[in-house]
This record gives C-alpha cells, structure tokens and sequence, in this order.
C-alpha cells in the first residue's frame, strides 16, 4: 500500500480509498458503536491509524483485513476528541479535546495515559513541533499554547485575535514558521526562531483575511511553499509563500456543494484531498488546480481525512 487515503464521516463510517481509480477498498464496520468520526491520522510508519471518534480515540492496523476491529481504544477525555497525531515515532498519540484537556496515550499499553495536559478551555487542534519535543495547540479562548513535552509546562502564549477561536494551526515541516487560522476566516503567521537565540520564540510576521466566512482547517504543504485554508464557503484556497512571509492567493478550489472540513497534502506537494459536508472527498491537482479525482460512498458529511503516500 505505497498510498494510504482514509476519510471519515458523520455516517460514523471510516473509508479506506484507492487514490487514482477512486475505489473504495475498504470500510471499517461500526455497527455496534455509535459516534462520529472527527478526525483521523496515519502514523509515520504507515502501520496504524488513529481515529478520533467522539469522545474516544481508535487504533485500527492499516494491512488488517476488512472485517478487523480496532486493536486499541483509549478512553479519559470528556468530550469530543478533536485533534489526534503521531509523536514521529509512532510510539506515541497525542489527542485535544473539548473537554479542555491534551492528552498523551503510549501506544505500547492498552490504557496508559502518559501525560496530561489542562488547557482550561476547548481544545480545537493540535500539532507536534518537527523537534519532537514540544506540541502547539490552539484552543475555543483564542489563545495558542507551547507546550514543552520534557518540563510538562506551557512554556508559551499568544492570542493573537483576543478572544476569537483559533480554530486550525500549521507548523512549517522544517519548523520555521506557524500558521493559524481564526474561525472569522483570518490567518496569522510566526516566524519561529531558535529557543536560544535573543530573539522571540514566536515573532508575529503577517497577518490576512484568508475567507470572509468560517475558516475550517488550513495546512502547510510539506515543501513550506504553500498555505490551504478551508471554508464554510465551499472553497479551498491555495496561498503562495514567498521567503520573507508574504501570502499570495495563488488559486481557488471549487467544486465541493458545501462546507469544506478538511484536507491533506501529499508527501511531494503536488496534490490535495479535501473532505466536504457534501459527502465527498476529492483530490485536487495543485498545479492546475483542477478535480483529478472525486471519492464518492459516505451518506452523510465528510469531515475528516488523511493521507500518507511518502516513506513508510
């Protein structure tokens, strides 16, 4: 399986895809369990999925067959679970919820939670620093949060927006700059200097209206030379970054009927899968930025997806 495409939906239904044909090639059962699935991610190894599902997190193994259940389910948050991602290892998961709390699971034990984070207000997202040693969150009281993972502690603030929803951040895979987006639709940009150097940490570089609607997800592609915003208004836009941070809206993604949730970028840059309230999924050209591919079968939203096409 050199691509691996998953989506989720709030038919509580997870869909393994084959990315060219369009073909669904597996769907996880959930018969037995009710709860949507809010966000998905597949570990650097390309062994595990983790499946963030209401108010609990789901592993499932990627090679097991069709009919296989999940081989681990971590259960303490209070609320829906609405970040989940890998620790570069794989040998850990991190989750944020809407119970206010960041939770880290050890892979390798059934029920342990590892370390416990309180972030005092609805956690939207998080991501894990390309170091491996901090987590960036963003949360419901507009604040955005560093936290170091050896000392335990917010050793970070900002709230850039007062007390606007940060809705989705972005961490630059070579660390150098963080993006987050506010649920009004605007886009703030960090250039991130060395924790050592008489500089700030997080040095505030631009800021721009990305959609004059709800702001949903946005991403760095892995090569740090574009920016996606997703939006309640249907499109997807795809921003240029020059080397001194300056944004350019390069093109506009249209063709999904309703509210875009999610996307994801493959490992090279070249190509982008988004999830839609229009129960599909599609892969995008980022060239011509044109629908390559449309992933038809959920009945209801399509709110989460990834992606892993890159080493194993």
């Amino acid at each position: 399986m050199s691509v691996i495409l998953v989506t989720g939906s709030y038919d509580h239904e997870i869909r393994f895809w084959e990315a060219w044909s369009g073909i669904c090639s597996r769907t996880i059962p959930r018969a037995a369990e009710s709860g949507q699935v809010n966000r998905l991610a597949i570990s650097p190894d390309k062994r595990l999925l983790a499946a963030a599902i209401h108010k609990k997190a789901y592993i499932y193994e990627i090679a097991a067959p069709p009919s296989a259940g999940p081989i681990a389910i971590y259960e303490g948050h209070g609320g829906n679970i609405t970040a989940v991602c890998f620790h570069s290892e794989g040998k850990w998961l991190v989750t944020g919820s809407e119970d206010g709390t960041i939770k880290i699971w050890d892979l390798r034990s059934s029920s342990h939670i590892h370390r416990n984070y309180d972030n005092e207000a609805p956690v939207n997202d998080v991501v894990v620093h390309p170091n491996q040693g901090e987590l960036i969150s963003c949360d419901q009281a507009g604040r955005i949060k560093q936290w170091d993972l050896s000392e335990n502690i917010c050793t970070h603030e900002l709230t850039p927006g007062g007390d606007t929803p940060m809705r989705s951040i972005s961490l630059a895979s070579d660390g150098s700059c963080l993006v987050a987006g506010s649920v009004k639709g605007k886009c703030y940009v960090w250039k991130i200097n060395e924790e050592r150097s008489d500089l700030p940490r997080f040095q505030a570089v631009t800021m721009f209206q990305a959609h004059n609607k709800y702001l949903t997800r946005l991403l760095l592609s892995p090569d740090v030379k574009y920016l996606a915003t997703c939006s309640a208004d249907t499109t997807i836009k795809i921003w240029s970054i020059s080397p001194n941070y300056e944004f350019k809206l390069e093109k506009t993604l249209q063709g999904h009927q309703r509210w875009v949730w999610d996307c994801a970028f493959s490992a090279d840059s070249a190509y982008l899968v988004t999830a839609s309230s229009d129960h599909t999924a599609r892969l995008w050209d980022m060239s011509t930025g044109e629908t390559v591919r449309q992933y038809n079968g959920h009945q209801k939203a399509a709110v989460c997806c990834a992606l892993h096409d890159g080493a194993g």
